[in-house]
C-alpha cells in the first residue's frame, strides 16, 4: 500500500498542474470555440494549422524532456549547481531552435499547408494563422522550458498563475479581434492568431522574470568556465528518443489527418471539434503523469526504487479511473456539446458517435501518457520510443486507412483504429512497469 505522504505529495503537485493544463487547453480551445461562432471553415483550417504546429513544437521537447529528467534527478540528489547548469543550457538551446522554427513557419506557411492538401477555400484562413502563430514559435520554446524547470523544482504554482493571466488576455483579444469589437476590424482566424501570439509573449516575459527571481537568483560564472558538453550530451541522450516517441505520434496524427482531409470538410471539421473537446477528458491523466514523473525522478535520484514503483502504480490507476469517468460523461453530453459547436447535422452526428467510441480509447491513452512520462523520469528512455514507433504505425495508421478509407467507415472507423493503437500500447507499458525493467537506469550515480 502506498504511503500517505506519497499520495499527499502527488496530489499537492497535481492540483496546480491541473489548473495550469486546464488553462493551457483553454488557450487553444477558446480559439476553436470562438471561431465556431464565426465560421466552420475557419475552424477546419485552424485545426489543420494546430496539428502542424503541435508537431513542430515537439522539437522543443527534445530539450525539455531531458531538462525535466535531469533537473528532477539532480535536485533529488542535492546537486543544485548541476540543476542550474542544465536549466541554462536548455534555455539557450531552445531559444536557438525556437528562432529557426519561427522563421521556417512564417516563410513556408503556403508550402506547408499546400503539402497537407488544404483546399483553396480554407487557405484564406489557414495561411495568416500559420504565419502569425508559427512566426512567434520562439515564445513557446522559452515558456515551455521555463515551466519545465519550475515544475522539476516542485514549483508548479507560478506557471499556473501565468497561464491564468494569459487566458484572460486571450479571451479578451479573441472577442475584440475575431468579431471586430471596440472599433477594430473583423479579422476572424487572423484575429485569433494575433490574440494568441500576444498572450504567449506576455507568458514568456512573466515566466522568465519568475525563474530569475525564484531559482536563478545567483548563477556562479564558474559553472560555465567550460563548454557544457556533459549536460548537452545528456539532454540529447534523453531528449532524442523521448521526443522521438512524441514526434512519431504526431506524425501519425498528421498522416491520419491527411486521410480525414480526403473524406471531406465535414469530417475534417468534426475531427477538429472532437479533438478539442476530448483533450479535456484526458487532461487529468496528463497532470497526474507529470506529477508522477517529478516524484519518480526525485525518488530515482535518491535511489528509492520501490517507492518510485508505488508512486507510479498509484498514479496510473488514479488517472485511468478519473479519465474513464470523464469520457463516459462526455459521451452522455455529446448531443448538447455538438449543438453548442455546430448547426450542421452531419458534423453533429459524427461528433456524438466518435465520443462513444472514444470511451474505449481513453483508458489506454491515459496509461500511455503516464508511462511515457514516468518511464522517462527513471531513465528508461528507449522502450517508449520503440514501442510507439512500431504500434502507432503498424496499428494506428494501417488500420486507420483500412477502416476509414478502404472499407469506407470514415471518421468513425479511424477512431476504432485509435482504440486498438492506444490499448495495445497501454497493456505493454503496464507489464513493463510491473516487471521493474526500468530500474537501475538513473542518470545520477
Amino acid at each position: 500500500m502506498i504511503h500517505y505522504n506519497f499520495k499527499r505529495d502527488v496530489n499537492h503537485l497535481v492540483g496546480p498542474i491541473l489548473l495550469e493544463t486546464l488553462l493551457t487547453f483553454l488557450l487553444g480551445g477558446v480559439d476553436t470555440f470562438m471561431l465556431s461562432q464565426y465560421s466552420d471553415a475557419a475552424v477546419a483550417a485552424v485545426g489543420v494549422d494546430n496539428q502542424i504546429l503541435s508537431l513542430v513544437f515537439l522539437l522543443f521537447t527534445i530539450i525539455n524532456a531531458g531538462t525535466s529528467v535531469l533537473c528532477a534527478q539532480y535536485l533529488g540528489a542535492g546537486r543544485e549547481e548541476k540543476f542550474i547548469r542544465v536549466g541554462i543550457v536548455a534555455l539557450a538551446l531552445n531559444l536557438v531552435v525556437g528562432i529557426a522554427v519561427s522563421l521556417t513557419l512564417f516563410l513556408g506557411a503556403d508550402s506547408i499547408l499546400t503539402l497537407m492538401g488544404l483546399r483553396p477555400e480554407l487557405m484564406v484562413y489557414g495561411r495568416p494563422y500559420m504565419q502569425i502563430v508559427g512566426g512567434m514559435a520562439f515564445t513557446q520554446a522559452i515558456s515551455t522550458t521555463v515551466s519545465t524547470i519550475l515544475r522539476s523544482a516542485k514549483m508548479p504554482v507560478p506557471p499556473m498563475m501565468v497561464v491564468g493571466v494569459v487566458n484572460v488576455l486571450n479571451i479578451m483579444g479573441n472577442y475584440i479581434l475575431i468579431f471586430g469589437k471596440f472599433g477594430m476590424p473583423e479579422m476572424g482566424a487572423e484575429g485569433a492568431a494575433i490574440s494568441t501570439s500576444i498572450s504567449r509573449v506576455v507568458a514568456m516575459v512573466l515566466l522568465v522574470v519568475i525563474l530569475r527571481w525564484r531559482l536563478f537568483t545567483y548563477v556562479p560564472q564558474k559553472l560555465f568556465a567550460h563548454f557544457p558538453t556533459h549536460e548537452l550530451r545528456n539532454l540529447l541522450k534523453i531528449g532524442m528518443p523521448s521526443a522521438g516517441e512524441n514526434i512519431s505520434y504526431n506524425l501519425q496524427q498528421l498522416t491520419l489527418l491527411y486521410f480525414i482531409n480526403m473524406l471531406g470538410n465535414d469530417e475534417l471539421t468534426a475531427r477538429t471539434y472532437i479533438v478539442n473537446v476530448v483533450m479535456f477528458v484526458y487532461m487529468y491523466a496528463i497532470c497526474i503523469a507529470q506529477a508522477s514523473s517529478i516524484m519518480v525522478g526525485h525518488l530515482t535520484g535518491l535511489g528509492k526504487t520501490q517507492a518510485a514503483y508505488q508512486v507510479g502504480r498509484f498514479s496510473w490507476r488514479r488517472g485511468a479511473l478519473v479519465t474513464l469517468s470523464f469520457s463516459v460523461l462526455c459521451a452522455l453530453c455529446g448531443p448538447f456539446i455538438a449543438d453548442c459547436l455546430t448547426d450542421n447535422p452531419t458534423i453533429a452526428k459524427l461528433v456524438c458517435t466518435c465520443f462513444w467510441v472514444d470511451v474505449l480509447l481513453e483508458v489506454g491513452k491515459c496509461v500511455n501518457i503516464w508511462a511515457t512520462n514516468t518511464l522517462r523520469a527513471t531513465g528508461d528512455i528507449l522502450y517508449p520510443f520503440y514501442l510507439g514507433l512500431v504500434v502507432q504505425w503498424a496499428v494506428g495508421v494501417l488500420f486507420g486507412y483500412l477502416l476509414g478509407i478502404t472499407l469506407g467507415f470514415g471518421l468513425v472507423g479511424m477512431w476504432f483504429a485509435f482504440v486498438l493503437d492506444e490499448n495495445i500500447r497501454g497493456i505493454l507499458f503496464v507489464r513493463r512497469w510491473n516487471a521493474f525493467k526500468w530500474a537501475n537506469k538513473s542518470f545520477v550515480n
